[in-house]
């Protein structure tokens, strides 16, 4: 398994990346619908689900995201819930590449939103993750799908992801844990990839993903 340097705190947010896939949770327990809220807010006001999307297509696809599941918790703070099947996706717009690996994982947290995606960047960078070109391909991407409630349209930190609702590779992982799930403002996981099929995306078969060791 890829071993990480140390993590930094990771650049800001990067809309145009495409997003991932993620194991069992409670499937009873839908996402709350959006409301305003401090993003900034070292703490929030009690825990709260955070989904957060994998996805890479470059190196040991599989390795990446098993090395980004585990760094995410070297630090305290996140409680994992639940990681997804892996799905193989065809990539959207960008130049010829590799197909992506994808899954989603949903922890529990009363980190702070902008804590949690400085977090997530720091692990893209520790494994090599660099913005050349928009949709590029790349070696790693741990997208803030959801944070709780939260609704932010703070370009650093835009929540829930502005294109999550349109990415059948978010939403068909994140409804296999959690199929009660919705995006604040956007309505049901479900009714989503209903209205959006399951064109370019199929199962990883024989890629499986595990909780953080």
């Amino acid at each position: 398994m890829t071993t990480p340097p140390p993590l930094g705190h990771g650049s800001r947010g990067d809309p145009d990346s495409p997003l991932g896939h993620g194991s069992r949770g409670d499937p009873d327990s839908p996402l709350a619908h959006g409301s305003r809220a401090d993003p900034d807010s070292p703490l929030s006001h009690g825990s709260r689900q955070v989904v957060l999307a994998l996805g890479s297509n470059l190196g040991d696809r599989l390795d990446n995201l098993q090395g980004a599941i585990d760094a995410l918790f070297d630090a305290p703070g996140l409680d994992f819930l639940a990681v997804s099947p892996v799905y193989e996706t065809a990539p959207a717009g960008g130049p010829p590449q590799p197909d992506y690996l994808n899954a989603v994982i949903i922890v529990d947290t009363a980190l702070a939103c902008r804590t949690i995606l400085d977090r997530a960047h720091g692990v893209e960078e520790a494994f090599g993750r660099v913005r050349r070109e928009r949709w590029g391909p790349r070696t790693l991407d741990v997208d803030l799908i959801v944070c709780g409630d939260t609704v932010s349209d703070d370009p650093e930190l835009t929540l829930p992801h502005p294109r999550a609702h349109e990415r059948v590779f978010v939403l068909l992982p994140w409804h296999d844990i959690d199929p009660g799930a919705e995006i604040p403002g956007r309505g049901s996981v479900a009714a989503l990839l209903d209205a959006l099929g399951h064109d370019g995306v199929r199962r990883a078969i024989g890629s499986e993903l595990q909780p953080p060791g």
